[in-house]
């Protein structure tokens, strides 16, 4: 059977740069998604995503890394890093289109728990980075409880 997956598409008026920076830059992040993303960011290293001074609730693997355009990780919560059922794969393609950018997230090869559970916060997260991107601000309560 095939694992569900949940795809989601925004623009945004900035560059390719900007939004491989608010994806990749531990500061930018945690600003916008309350969490940093922690790596070097290249093929073959972890990743971590985690509130500041606390042990990590998402860690994964960099499979492909080409700044500014692409980035798939695999993603699982600490203890479900070894479970291939339970380990799925996050990919950002980032295209520039003028004076704006189509950002595609893809979460593939999720449970059924899991794609409750990211069609719930992607939304919430890419929308708060937009407003980041575009403004410099959040969204108040962008994530409505969603990440505590």
């Amino acid at each position: 059977m095939d694992k569900p997956s949940y795809v989601y598409v925004s623009y945004i008026a900035t560059t390719a740069q900007k939004v491989w920076d608010a994806i990749t830059d531990a500061e930018q992040s945690a600003f916008y998604w309350m969490r940093s993303n922690v790596s070097d960011w290249k093929v073959g290293s972890t990743w971590e995503h985690k509130f500041l001074g606390k042990a990590a609730d998402l860690v994964g693997t960099v499979l492909e890394s080409d700044p500014p355009k692409r980035l798939v990780l695999t993603w699982a919560g600490p203890a479900h890093v070894d479970n291939p059922e339970r380990v799925s794969r996050v990919a950002f393609d980032i295209d520039q289109m003028g004076d704006k950018v189509r950002l595609t997230m893809s979460h593939t090869e999720l449970t059924p728990a899991g794609l409750k559970d990211v069609a719930a916060a992607w939304p919430a997260v890419l929308s708060n980075m937009k407003t980041y991107l575009e403004t410099g601000g959040t969204i108040p309560d962008a994530f409505g409880g969603i990440h505590d």
